[in-house]
């Protein structure tokens, strides 16, 4: 397990997860129209409004997604709409593990997660077993900069969920798994990054993009013979054997004025729509590039807020990128001159978004403060708790922002949580990472303490 990170006695405000810190003060919103340049909201049905009426058809096999009704599809949007107020919170206990920092469902009751301390999972949300994953390890030495107490940042699915990219023991290191084996499959080490990687989006079922703390963003193409079921086999030691690749292009992200050393790719987003890789690096811009057999930039853009932008994510169906920052929510669109979705504002004691995700028109937010958050993007506003109504009317909103408070978690009461943090009672959980299970209307949720010095762990699943 990864050693504690220690800090000065003179402790004021501590360092947190996010990665080094852009050294640019943070900006105002850029001024935009006052309303969404969407389509208008049709009415609902009059009738079956229910969430229960969907989950029904859902049990004898009703068929969701783009070929429904206009009255059923609008019924889907509504329930995705009400689903947070349903969710409820089970604890998972993960023992001693340091922090969650990635997560994805490999099935309806697996979910794979990537630590701080550099362990690799597999959790059973119905029994809470948990299942270690072995690391690949690079065919040479180390490089000297790499450390293990980075862990493990991000862990993403190929479209068809045949292929798990994730990193290796060492976290500059791509590796790559078979699904659902979790069979070695290849590992990008010595000729990739020179630095941790922090993010990965899959362009196709073959085809990888790493992002890392080396300013670079590398492009991986995975060869179908490699995972053709030939691999499954064991040397004479019976270790697994698995190919050793190098990135097919990498590309530096350009160097801007105001933070030079400050390029750290902490975020990666694919539109498959338009091709196109959105990035985001610790010095506060929004870079795109076109995707194809190598990379073409197309522009870099300065954000709003340029205070540890540490989370991206995209919507197909409005073709927004949104970017998680210090205290904000930014949007954008690539193609329009002018935005015109204002920033969100979190408003959760400036500890940050730590994770984004977006369903339909409904992006959830998971916040360094133990909260998630659910905005409703064509109303521009958070969803709101329902009112207790009356026998004799319906509940209506409470004027109240939608807010699940996730649990305590488990946090090592050591020396360092003594004598620099004063032996407070609990800290509240930063959610740095969380992802549905929409098929069965389930909420994965795992993270840990934020002050980077701290160690501990909270997953739940939220159902």
């Amino acid at each position: 397990m990864a050693p504690q990170q220690t800090g000065s006695r003179k402790w004021k405000a501590p360092a947190t997860e996010a990665g080094a810190l852009s050294s640019s003060s943070q900006g105002s919103a850029a001024p935009g129209a006052e309303g969404p340049l969407l389509p208008k909201k049709q009415k609902r049905p009059a009738t079956r409004r229910s969430l229960v009426h969907y989950l029904k058809a859902r049990e004898v096999g009703a068929r969701g997604g783009a070929g429904l009704s206009g009255s059923e599809g609008e019924l889907r949007g509504y329930a995705v709409q009400k689903l947070p107020e349903l969710l409820r919170e089970r604890e998972l206990a993960l023992g001693t593990l340091n922090k969650v920092f990635a997560s994805q469902w490999l099935n309806a009751r697996q979910v794979v997660c990537g630590t701080k301390c550099n362990t690799l999972f597999v959790v059973d949300v119905h029994s809470g077993q948990i299942t270690r994953i072995p690391l690949l390890r690079d065919r040479g030495p180390w490089l000297a900069r790499a450390q293990p107490t980075c862990g493990i940042h991000a862990i993403e699915l190929n479209p068809s969920k045949t292929l798990l990219a994730t990193g290796g023991e060492n976290p500059n290191s791509l590796a790559v798994y078979q699904l659902p084996t979790l069979d070695p499959v290849c590992l990008g080490d010595r000729h990739g990054h020179k630095d941790w990687i922090f993010t990965i989006a899959w362009m196709s079922d073959t085809v990888a993009v790493s992002g890392s703390r080396d300013g670079t963003v590398a492009l991986w193409r995975m060869d179908p013979d490699m995972f053709s079921g030939s691999i499954a086999w064991h040397n004479d030691a019976g270790l697994p054997v698995y190919a050793h690749i190098r990135p097919k292009d990498t590309e530096t992200i350009p160097r801007s004025s105001t933070s030079p050393s400050n390029r750290k790719v902490r975020a990666l987003a694919f539109s498959g729509k338009n091709q196109e890789l959105g990035a985001v690096s610790l010095d506060g811009y929004f870079h795109l590039w076109k995707a194809r057999s190598t990379l073409s930039r197309l522009l870099s853009i300065r954000l709003p807020y340029c205070r540890e932008n540490v989370c991206l994510t995209y919507c197909d169906e409005l073709s927004l990128y949104a970017v998680g920052s210090q205290s904000h929510v930014s949007f954008l669109d690539p193609r329009q001159r002018q935005q015109n979705i204002r920033p969100l504002c979190s408003r959760e004691g400036g500890t940050g978004v730590r994770s984004l995700s977006f369903y339909q028109h409904i992006i959830t937010v998971g916040t360094g403060h133990g909260s998630l958050l659910f905005y409703d993007i064509r109303a521009q506003k958070f969803l709101e708790e329902r009112a207790s109504a009356s026998p004799d009317s319906s509940p209506g909103p409470s004027g109240r922002k939608l807010k699940l408070t996730c649990g305590r978690g488990w946090l090592n009461h050591d020396d360092l949580w003594v004598n620099y943090f004063g032996g407070i009672g609990e800290f509240p959980n930063a959610l740095y990472t969380h992802c549905y299970n929409w098929p069965e209307m389930k909420l994965f949720v795992a993270g840990g303490p934020l002050p980077s010095g701290l160690h501990g762990n909270y997953a739940g699943l939220w159902s």
